[in-house]
């Protein structure tokens, strides 16, 4: 009897002939555990971030073009967020391939597919395993992430408050909940690519490309989102919750486009899911030469997808009411108007000034992109704003001169260019050090929906 059939021979004790799934699970997810790269991986992910995270807030220098890298001095919870940037982009895609793109066509190359077979006797069992075990690993890797990016952040800077997209601060524990939240927001199109990944492996089998599928279709969809599409078309891509976790640290939270982007990705997992569940039932596994990865595998995996890409956008389109690229110039000006009031509140407490409210400031925002001759709409780096304020007991209005740049998602960096004492490069005492003037530059978000309510 080989090894394999060993491991899974079925309790004949318990009076039973098949081998369940509880222990086929617990024999896949050895399996993965005792590959050296799945190994190396958990380690990286409980380690590695962490140590990221407490190099770059020691350093001088922070990834400012990163969101929320410019607090990473002034708060344990910016690292967490850093970090969840990144691994959106990058590594989340990566660890889905090596994990859920290979959990199938390991058995390809290896040829073991017989003794497996042999010895669970149930493809249903066999598949229901596998992509249990696969996801196990994917949460504990991505576990890893994100609790080892928070404790690096909170041992390095300390449990602080952060400043939100709007320009609002949030408690500590207001941030701990929020970051929580954004990685558990995370998880739904790490499931989307995880199925897909299962997907490729089960249709491409021992070919390298089902290793890859899900980095690529991760690629695709960053690229997607670089485009001028329509803003119906970027929620309905399952990649969007990657990005739509920017509401959360609004006030109100801006949920429309995250809870859209969340119920697309379960969607697209379920489907992706199914589909390999599918086309593993109908394999003819007699032919050793046969690996899944026939024309007819390959339409059947690829054209329900597509079906479902271009569903999804008509509700989407149909449900939100959603036209143009969502960036418009009422939308960019409340925003920048709201922020602006926010930060302005904090620079009076850091410099000793007698506190204002923001209701009092009554602060607003006229932009024009471009010149008047341009529609003020749509993202670019040519957004040119003019703050207006006032404050109690003073006639003069005050205003302020912002060159903004706003990226197709609704991500903008705001920099200050005048007047110098306003929002020009001075430091100001906090009290974790001398920080920045937080009216010089910062990050805001425009809902690409209509403003959340509530």
């Amino acid at each position: 009897m080989t090894a394999t059939a060993t491991a899974l021979a079925p309790d004949r004790s318990a009076g039973t002939g098949r081998v369940s799934v509880a222990r086929g699970y617990r024999f896949e997810l050895v399996k993965l555990v005792s590959q050296w790269r799945i190994r190396l991986l958990v380690l990286a992910c409980w380690i590695a971030p962490a140590l990221f995270v407490a190099a770059v807030s020691q350093q001088s220098t922070l990834p400012s073009d990163t969101l929320f890298g410019r607090w990473m001095l002034a708060t344990g919870w910016a690292g967490p967020l850093v970090m969840l940037g990144f691994a959106g982009t990058w590594a989340l895609p990566l660890l889905t391939s090596v994990v859920a793109g290979d959990v199938f066509a390991s058995e390809d190359r290896l040829g073991t597919w017989r003794h497996l077979l042999v010895a669970v006797r149930s493809p249903r069992r066999i598949f229901a395993a596998k992509a249990l075990a696969s996801l196990t690993v994917i949460l504990l890797l991505v576990a890893g992430l994100a609790c080892s990016s928070a404790v690096g952040g909170l041992l390095t800077v300390g449990n602080r408050p952060l400043v939100g997209l709007d320009g609002h601060q949030l408690t500590s524990s207001d941030a701990a909940g929020q970051v929580a939240l954004a990685w558990l927001c995370a998880l739904a199109p790490t499931l989307a690519l995880a199925a897909i990944g299962l997907l490729g492996s089960v249709v491409l089998g021992r070919s390298p490309m089902g290793l890859l599928l899900p980095a690529l279709v991760a690629l695709a969809m960053q690229l997607a989102q670089m485009l001028p599409l329509p803003v119906a078309v970027r929620l309905a891509l399952p990649g969007y919750a990657f990005i739509a976790w920017n509401g959360l640290f609004t006030s109100p939270a801006q949920l429309g486009p995250l809870l859209i982007g969340v119920v697309v990705s379960l969607v697209w997992a379920l489907l992706a899911t199914t589909l390999a569940y599918l086309l593993f039932l109908r394999r003819d596994f007699t032919n050793l030469t046969a690996d899944g990865s026939g024309r007819r595998a390959v339409a059947v995996g690829l054209l329900p997808l597509v079906a479902l890409a271009g569903a999804t956008v008509a509700v989407v389109a149909t449900a939100t009411g959603a036209t143009g690229s969502g960036i418009t110039q009422d939308k960019v000006q409340r925003s920048l108007a709201t922020e602006f009031a926010h930060l302005y509140r904090m620079q009076t407490k850091q410099l000793n000034r007698p506190d204002v409210t923001e209701a009092r400031l009554k602060a607003t925002a006229t932009c024009d992109k471009g010149s008047v001759r341009v529609a003020a709409e749509g993202p670019g780096n040519d957004w040119r704003c003019v703050v207006s304020w006032h404050l109690p007991g003073v006639e003069a209005t005050g205003t302020a001169i912002y060159q903004l740049d706003v990226t197709s998602d609704g991500r903008f960096v705001a920099d200050g260019d005048g007047p110098k004492e306003v929002n020009g490069y001075f430091l100001v005492r906090t009290p974790t050090g001398d920080a920045p003037n937080p009216l010089w530059q910062f990050d805001g978000n425009v809902e690409l929906l209509s403003t959340t309510k509530g």
